[in-house]
């Protein structure tokens, strides 16, 4: 079954540095690299390397910049006909990346703001529906009900934490955030920040990564945690969750379980952050099937 993915793209500047700047602080770092990324791009990328057919929506600029955040998406076989070419500038990114492999990002939305709901083709019951919170919120409200109302299931990341519409976060077939998006949103709930605590308070599944701990779900079919695997060299955790999310979708399009489904999730993050840069450290599935 195929995923769609409604959301960002983006062109990353990267800049490799031995320290993460501080305010006020100027760092000298090696040659900068203008990659693909973008939260939505990323995530189409690696459902397509794992062996997803992908389609991805989003919006671009008519600039030079648009053909580097297209450049993945289409080099994995992404079916693009779909993202929409505006007069706003080409989303970008400023992402300083230090010797252990942190980062720091800051993003200019630009064309992403752009992006509407209403360029996503018509779904298919039983399709995955990929969402990250780098596009309008009402506009991932509305593609929820309507994958919804489709009989596809609708996945968002909660990616960066932002509000959105109550009854289109209880409409999803499932939610995944990280740490630091899982207290942001139990704080709103007033709830605990587990994915249990957090599935008893929306009425739907729920998973949270939890960096070199692996993950946790839980769901009306009960709760799981699946374990890290350790890369052997952390090179740059930029498309560490992008990745995640992205093959947990492919996964989850194939009929896999939730809990199976993590498992190669988890995989194919720990290969990502051997790997510099966002879109292009994705794996390809013989790489998980490999780790796996």
């Amino acid at each position: 079954m195929r995923v769609t993915v409604f959301g960002s793209a983006n062109a990353d500047l990267v800049f490799p540095v031995p320290v993460l700047p501080a305010p006020g602080h100027t760092v000298l770092g090696g040659p900068w690299r203008a990659l693909p990324g973008g939260k939505g791009a990323n995530q189409a990328v690696a459902a397509a390397r794992d062996g997803a057919v992908v389609r991805f929506a989003g919006a671009v600029g008519r600039d030079a910049m648009a053909a580097i955040a297209l450049s993945a998406l289409r080099g994995a076989g992404v079916d693009v006909s779909a993202v929409a070419w505006t007069d706003s500038p080409t989303g970008a990114a400023c992402i300083c990346v230090d010797a252990a492999g942190r980062n720091q990002i800051a993003v200019s939305p630009g064309a992403n703001a752009l992006a509407r709901a209403d360029q996503v083709p018509p779904l298919a019951e039983g399709e995955v529906v990929l969402m990250q919170m780098e596009v309008p919120p009402e506009e991932n409200a509305r593609l929820i009900h309507r994958a919804r109302a489709s009989g596809a299931l609708a996945v968002l990341n909660l990616a960066p934490a932002l509000p959105i519409a109550p009854d289109a976060l209880r409409a999803l077939g499932l939610l995944i955030a990280n740490e630091h998006e899982a207290a942001w949103l139990a704080a709103q709930l007033g709830c605990a920040t587990s994915a249990a605590a957090l599935h008893a308070a929306l009425g739907i599944p729920v998973a949270v990564t939890l960096g070199e701990r692996g993950a946790e779900a839980a769901g009306p079919e009960g709760r799981w945690r699946s374990p890290a695997f350790v890369p052997d060299r952390v090179q740059d955790t930029t498309g560490a969750g992008d990745s995640w999310c992205g093959v947990l979708a492919a996964t989850l399009s194939r009929g896999t379980p939730l809990e199976d489904a993590m498992r190669r999730a988890c995989a194919a993050a720990a290969i990502a952050v051997s790997r510099p840069g966002a879109a292009d450290a994705m794996p390809l599935a013989e790489e998980t099937d490999g780790l796996l």
